[in-house]
């Protein structure tokens, strides 16, 4: 039995959606789930108001923050009451830029941004409406039983402002929300409120009551009511608004809200420390590079010195004005900045350990007693800025010898990589599949080995890779000497590397762990395609790969990102070690990203520089990709197909009774398999070879496709996941295109894919590839194709889209139809169904455990997603 887990959530493009991963979840989390696959904003809503830990995940943390921002946002207005079903509302910029800067890394994070996240407040503002609209009590009510934690503020306000002109610095004003026409409200001076209410006494003290509380928790304001001034603009001095700004809070909590200037709200009033890591360039730029350590006394962006520290130190504690800023003077506070700064250790740090610092909240974060900031000078802002941004980078051209023309980003890319290098520090290029990351790798490694002559290089990819990169080494860096450490035993693979003297060395993550000789070179450069390959820390191969020696090290990764934080910290091990700390450390780390989201933003601020991911979605990168257009074809069972489906799960529903436990689990294995072949054709089930195209609704509607793509002569791929029926589609699509077209499956040689890639690329007409999922899936690039067709469903869209990208990445010139076929009123069109409701779980919608989680259903449940639907029409 798999351990309780956390529920997932999965970021899309423009929304979320709950991810079904294959784990047992609590009875809780599996209420939650079930409410999100129902309804995804309607259950956020409930769930962002639910304070349950029950082992809450980031992107579960993350979305209730969102909610729990709604709330506070909607509630912090006293016209809520008079607006209600109408209420308004858009996100402050502090608010919206707290959320962003709590963005977790998980799947489909590069998604969010404003829009995202305006898309979600406006979803929730919708179901806020219906449901106040619906409700008959008042909306305070309505949000007090809600949540015990908030309440609708009162419709009084007060006002402090500063005041430039007169004998008072400040001015102070209390208002009152008012209806001015349907659906617009106002805000008036309080004294309104007197002639507003003249002839109705009761909604008078409906309104004032609140002023009684206020006045049990602020003598100021107090004083102000008994008096009688409350009801009049009213000039303050120093003392007295410091007074009520230290009331703020108290006043607050009973009800009133208070608009203050910025620089108190913002904490700008009081004096801080702060020290400044690279205010100037160093002497020599490389990851040793030593940078400066200035501490600072600041107010609101203003420098102050001690003398002037130690000066309002003699001022009465309030406020006081000082060089134009209003400076909070209290005597402790300021007492310990000045025993603090000269505690401060003027030592220089590496740039890499400036880097590092950043982890634990030092990176303009303030300390927790909030006076002492440790933030990145002007050098120090401008390199990071260089680092995030490669557009900026001035680097050299590409060699004469490398002949691929790059587009714009990808030029910035090559010269990313080349300033990295130049600085020792090690770069992950995480560009969407299709972007490609190969070329820019290339363009790098050839600028290499043509300024130092005596570089050696290690690339290290999945075996059934080699192939795709000797052919785009042979075709764009013709020049470049390489040998591949493949194909042999270890021991005789061990004699062949002492024996040459290539520039680049290519193996695979096998004998990169298997040859000892690799381990004692000291490599100017190591690459890692595919790097995800090491993203489990504990596994023997990826121990094996981060002993590798290497002054300049490249990862290479469509998928950097995702919802396991030490995956991301083993790929940055081998990266630049010790950016993250230890695995202990950063292990603590992750701890507190529960309590304190904001975290994310350090990690990020860190991870960035070294990471380059552009997304083939964002027409900024790229504009001249087509259009990707989806469809499901519903396809109907043949007669023969209807009869068999029926007995199928008959069969199936008696074996139910007669197995449990792990057996029974086996036996639902096995009959989805049957249930899948029987719907591609009867005789793949039966395990016949005839193959009669009219008992398959598939064959048959396969041909009516296939007929049009002939006639258009345009080139197609086929994806299935079962080996044995490629022969018979092999044969069927013969007949349709009059000639033969390529084969593609796992038994396949690295030599022969190669082969079939080059010949379906070229010029002459080839009309298709037949692919198995596994073995086409990746690592191909077939962009003559035009046409996808994905004869079985793998249940993983993940899966899918990625073998789609084979045809759908760059060098397409066309639109990419996809057809995706489903037999009407069967499983396939139940589970097509489930996924296309949820249409955001482009990233795994059910797992990469395929179709176990369906074991887990109850007999009930899973004959009424086997029985074959009364409604498709079947007799």
């Amino acid at each position: 039995m798999t351990k309780h887990n956390k529920l997932e959530f999965i970021f899309t493009t423009d929304s979320f959606v709950v991810d079904q991963p294959q784990i047992v979840l609590s009875h809780e989390q599996e209420k939650w789930k079930q409410a999100f696959l129902k309804n995804r904003y309607y259950a956020l809503y409930q769930f962002g108001l639910h304070n349950t830990e029950d082992s809450i995940s980031f992107s579960a943390y993350y979305l209730r923050e969102i909610v729990q921002t709604f709330f506070r946002e909607i509630t912090n207005s006293p016209d809520l009451e008079l607006l209600r079903d109408k209420a308004k509302l858009k996100l402050s910029k502090n608010a919206m830029n707290d959320l962003l800067s709590k963005v977790p890394f998980v799947v489909g994070n590069e998604y969010v941004d404003k829009k995202w996240i305006a898309n979600i407040i406006k979803e929730l503002l919708k179901i806020f409406r219906t449901e106040i609209k619906a409700y008959k009590g008042s909306v305070n009510l309505y949000i007090t039983e809600k949540s015990q934690n908030l309440r609708v503020p009162e419709r009084v306000f007060f006002h402090l402002v500063e005041n430039k002109e007169g004998e008072y610095p400040f001015a102070f004003l209390a208002t009152y929300a008012t209806e001015e026409s349907k659906g617009k409200v106002k805000h008036v001076p309080l004294a309104y409120a007197l002639t507003e209410f003249k002839n109705d006494r009761s909604k008078l003290l409906q309104l004032l009551g609140c002023l009684n509380k206020v006045a049990d928790v602020s003598n100021l304001i107090g004083g102000f009511i008994e008096s009688g001034e409350l009801f009049h603009s009213l000039g303050l001095d120093e003392q007295e608004a410091y007074q009520f700004l230290k009331d703020i809070p108290a006043i607050e909590q009973a009800g009133v809200l208070c608009r203050v200037p910025d620089w108190w709200k913002q904490k700008n009033a009081s004096v801080s420390m702060n020290v400044v890591l690279g205010e100037k360039e160093p002497t020599l730029l490389g990851a040793d590079s030593l940078l400066s350590l200035q501490p600072k006394l600041m107010v609101d962006g203003v420098e102050l010195t001690r003398q002037e520290v130690e000066q309002l130190l003699k001022e009465s504690e309030g406020l006081a004005l000082l060089k134009g800023k209003w400076v909070e003077v209290n005597h402790e506070k300021l007492q310990k900045l000045l025993d603090q700064i000269d505690e401060v250790d003027r030592d220089d740090v590496s740039l890499f350990e400036a880097l590092r610092m950043g982890l634990h909240g030092t990176d303009d974060t303030e300390d927790p007693d909030g006076n002492v900031y440790i933030s990145n000078g002007m050098w120090m802002n401008k390199f990071l800025h260089k680092l995030r941004t490669p557009s900026i980078i001035k680097g050299a051209k590409e060699p004469s010898s490398f002949l691929a023309t790059l587009r714009p980003y990808q030029k910035n890319g090559f010269h990313w990589l080349d300033y990295m290098h130049q600085l020792g520090l090690g770069a992950c290029i995480a560009d969407d599949m299709g972007l490609g990351k190969t070329v820019q790798v290339l363009a790098y490694l050839e600028r290499l080995r043509t300024t130092k002559t005596d570089a050696k290089v290690l690339l290290v990819v999945p075996a059934s890779l080699l192939g795709n990169w000797e052919k785009e080494i042979n075709k764009f860096a013709p020049e470049m000497d390489y040998y591949i450490l493949h194909g042999k035993s270890a021991k005789l693979l061990e004699l062949d590397f002492k024996e040459q003297s290539s520039f680049l060395v290519m193996t695979t993550y096998g004998m990169a762990s298997r040859i000892e000789s690799i381990k004692d070179e000291v490599w100017d450069t190591l690459v890692l395609d595919e790097a995800q390959a090491i993203k489990n820390p504990s596994t023997k191969q990826t121990r094996a790969i981060k002993k590798l020696q290497g002054r300049m090290r490249i990862i290479m990764t469509g998928t950097p990102i995702e919802n396991n934080l030490t995956n991301l910290w083993s790929l940055f091990d081998f990266l630049n070690k010790g950016l993250l700390g230890t695995s202990t450390e950063f292990g603590d780390f992750c701890k507190e990203l529960a309590k304190e989201a904001s975290g994310y933003a350090r990690l990020k601020s860190i991870v960035s520089p070294f990471m380059l991911r552009r997304l083939k979605s964002d027409k900024k990168i790229i504009s001249d990709l087509p259009d990707k257009i989806e469809m499901i074809d519903h396809i109907n069972l043949s007669k023969k197909q209807v009869v068999l489906y029926r007995k199928l799960v008959d069969d199936l529903g008696r074996t139910l009774h007669e197995v449990e436990g792990i057996n029974r689990r086996g036996v639902v294995l096995a009959y989805l398999t049957k249930f899948k072949q029987l719907c591609n054709h009867p005789d793949q089930y039966l395990g016949q070879e005839i193959y009669t195209p009219n008992e398959s609704g598939k064959f048959e509607y396969l041909r009516e496709l296939c007929e049009t793509i002939y006639e258009k002569r345009e080139r197609l791929l086929i994806f299935t996941q079962f080996t044995e029926v490629i022969p018979q589609l092999q044969d069927f699509l013969t007949g349709i295109f009059k000639q033969e077209g390529l084969v593609l499956h796992g038994k396949t040689s690295i030599k022969k894919r190669q082969e079939i890639v080059d010949t379906f690329q070229g010029e002459a007409y080839v009309p298709y590839v037949i692919l198995s999922l596994k073995a086409g899936g990746t690592g191909l690039n077939l962009t003559k194709a035009s046409h996808v067709i994905h004869f079985d469903r793998w249940w993983n869209p993940a899966v899918e889209n990625q073998a789609t990208d084979r045809a759908y990445r760059i060098g397409q010139k066309q639109n990419v139809m996809v057809h995706k076929f489903v037999c009407r009123g069967t499983i396939e069109e139940k589970i097509d169904a489930l996924i296309n409701s949820k249409k955001e779980l482009a990233e795994n919608v059910i797992g990469s455990g395929g179709e176990n989680w369906i074991t887990e259903m109850s007999n009930q449940e899973l004959m009424d997603m086997l029985k074959l639907d009364t409604g498709a029409g079947y007799e």
